[in-house]
């Protein structure tokens, strides 16, 4: 099992399978708002309810609104969990009511892929990994 505290920035809580993304994400461009895949580098599959994890984002600002989009079309991830939030990600969370924290590091992000499922309780700050 693995534990770090985390500074919340979107509350909420979620548990669920681990998506671990090596590398920073676009969301405009590499996730697809209405099925919910991801296809970077390093990981292809869905974020719909599962915690998704990667450094921090890149691109366009309209990145917000995929995440916004994910969340109305019932594709959203259960939380999202960086080392950096930037303003796309962190706008996108706060419209669309994903939780999210930031405050791994990158040496944590090669850690979590060892792990298959976790639990992010936004009241600890706490995201669990087993």
């Amino acid at each position: 099992m693995w534990r770090k505290k985390l500074r919340v920035l979107v509350e909420g809580d979620a548990r669920g399978e681990l998506l671990v993304c090596s590398e920073p994400v676009s969301p405009l461009g590499e996730i697809d708002p209405l099925t919910g895949e991801i296809k970077t580098r390093s990981v292809r599959g869905s974020v719909s309810g599962k915690i998704l994890v990667f450094p921090w984002s890149r691109g366009s600002t309209v990145g917000s609104y995929i995440l916004y989009a994910l969340k109305h079309y019932g594709k959203a991830p259960g939380a999202i969990i960086v080392v950096k939030a930037d303003p796309i990600v962190a706008t996108g969370c706060v419209i669309s009511d994903i939780p999210l924290a930031e405050g791994i590091e990158e040496q944590d992000i090669e850690i979590l892929k060892r792990y298959r499922n976790a639990a992010f309780t936004a009241k600890r700050g706490e995201l669990v990994a087993w």
